[in-house]
């Protein structure tokens, strides 16, 4: 979770591989008027995200069901947005990328082919509500090397990668 240019689909794509696990990124779950909606500079508003957080969390519901663990990146910026989430069955374990306000605004000048404008970062910092102390979850610093991030994401989470010695 995080806001745009934190880095979220990087490392959850190296995280899933690492940890063997499905993918979904949360972006490509949203109807085409979202997408429009974003692209045009228009921040969405909470009905305008609550089908798509519904989708998100029926996709990790339907990977639990068959058995799998995964892993979506979802900006899941309100606390209202991830008790959607925690609603899958199998359960839901935040990872809060945070990065500076700066940085993310250079990020998402250099990023291409995003439907994001820059233009809405601020609207999503406004949003963000950090993780709580109650919420299942970790916050990570996410201004290194994605392949650091990713270690540090696994050490907090005391996860093993994939086909290492248990």
């Amino acid at each position: 979770m995080g806001v745009s240019g934190s880095g979220k689909t990087t490392v959850a794509t190296r995280l899933a591989d690492a940890l063997g696990r499905p993918f979904a990124e949360a972006d490509d779950l949203h109807p085409a008027a979202n997408v429009a909606k974003m692209a045009a500079g228009t921040p969405l508003t909470d009905e305008d995200r609550a089908p798509w957080l519904a989708t998100v969390r029926d996709w990790l519901t339907n990977e639990a069901r068959q058995g799998h663990a995964a892993v979506v990146t979802c900006s899941a910026l309100r606390r209202v947005y991830r008790d959607v989430l925690r609603e899958a069955a199998g359960g839901v374990t935040f990872v809060h990328l945070d990065v500076d306000p700066d940085r993310l605004a250079e990020r998402m000048r250099r990023r291409k082919g995003h439907f994001m404008p820059p233009s809405l970062l601020q609207s999503q910092l406004d949003t963000l509500e950090p993780l709580e102390p109650d919420e299942d979850g970790v916050r990570v610093a996410a201004e290194g090397r994605p392949d650091d991030v990713v270690a540090e994401t696994m050490r907090r989470l005391g996860a093993k990668a994939h086909g290492h010695a248990q």
